[in-house]
């Protein structure tokens, strides 16, 4: 697998030996697009997915490089995109300007927009934006979305119809959701900081942390050890101070990961290894990169920076880069 980062003016960047070394990503796309979201999946090890300001596009390794998936919303950015762990060729995607979510049966040939009437716009950020989708790996007919900022929503049949939960949320402003294994819970990051579910999305309630600052970018649960997520923390976006904190009791209480160096933004993302939960990535929203080989105990800032970082993800990639 290849961890890849996506920034807001220098596209994306791909590395296979664990951020040692890095390749960026350009060829047949403008070199300063904003890469929003990744995804890929493992039944399509030649290719994967971003979300751009020009919509959805593929990429298949240098010698093809990246085009196009062209449908209705490809002068729309794309903030969020997933493939369905159950089928390859499902795929939602979530814009902005206007929020919304479009699905693809077919691969990304074809897209047809859903019934998720979003908020179009709001007092802080203009105009909302689709920041994460999540698929219920148990369930196939269940996908989430977190909205900044109108709440979270949720599908119970595919995508077809979705239902906006906001009950006992402190905010509305959602950049992060994810699916707690073991416990049928849900967590979201907030500017008001995290908050859980145990109802499927009926009800929320305020999970602290001990920062100064409420607001938290992302939240992600480790495949394969029960109970273990990552939250990322700062003052705001892109902030000018960031935290970690780690749960091992599945998100009933967090503790503060010491990083190796004091960083630089909010720290904005973890992506932790799919198959192997020892290894975990780390950024921050200004662009400094973090790795643990450890299971988030410890962590090593590597040598490459990059700018203003917006995705960061591994993803299954059979062709060399």
């Amino acid at each position: 697998m290849h961890i890849v980062v996506g920034t807001a003016a220098t596209l994306a960047w791909s590395s296979t030996d664990l951020g040692e070394t890095w390749t960026r990503l350009t060829k047949g796309l403008y070199p300063q697009m904003p890469i929003w979201a990744i995804s890929s999946h493992p039944r399509r090890p030649d290719e994967f997915l971003a979300g751009t300001d020009e919509g959805v596009y593929r990429w298949r390794g240098h010698e093809l490089g990246w085009d196009a998936l062209h449908c209705d919303f490809s002068d729309t950015p794309v903030w969020a995109v997933a493939h369905s762990p159950h089928d390859p060729d499902l795929l939602i995607a979530g814009t902005r300007k206007p929020a919304s979510l479009f699905r693809s049966k077919d691969g990304g040939r074809n897209w047809e927009w859903l019934p998720a009437r979003m908020a179009q716009r709001c007092r802080y950020v203009n105009y909302p934006r689709v920041t994460r989708i999540v698929f219920d790996p148990d369930d196939p007919l269940a996908i989430w979305a977190s909205v900044e900022i109108d709440g979270v929503w949720r599908s119970r049949d595919g995508g077809d119809t979705w239902q906006r939960l906001v009950d006992g949320l402190k905010s509305h402003d959602i950049h992060g959701i994810t699916l707690v294994p073991g416990r049928r819970r849900v967590m979201v990051a907030t500017d008001e900081g995290l908050h859980c579910s145990d109802d499927e999305g009926e009800t929320w309630r305020p999970v602290p942390i001990d920062s100064p600052a409420a607001y938290t970018r992302s939240v992600n649960a480790v495949a394969g050890v029960p109970g273990l997520l990552f939250a990322t923390n700062g003052d705001g976006p892109p902030g000018s101070w960031g935290r970690l904190f780690r749960s091992t009791d599945h998100g009933d209480s967090w503790s503060e990961v010491e990083l190796p160096v004091r960083a630089n933004s909010t720290v904005w993302k973890v992506a932790p290894h799919p198959g192997d939960p020892m290894i975990l990535f780390a950024c921050t929203a200004y662009g400094q990169v973090m790795r643990s080989l450890d299971g988030g105990a410890n962590w090593t800032k590597l040598e490459r920076e990059f700018g203003d970082i917006r995705s960061l993800e591994w993803v299954h990639m059979g062709v060399q880069l």
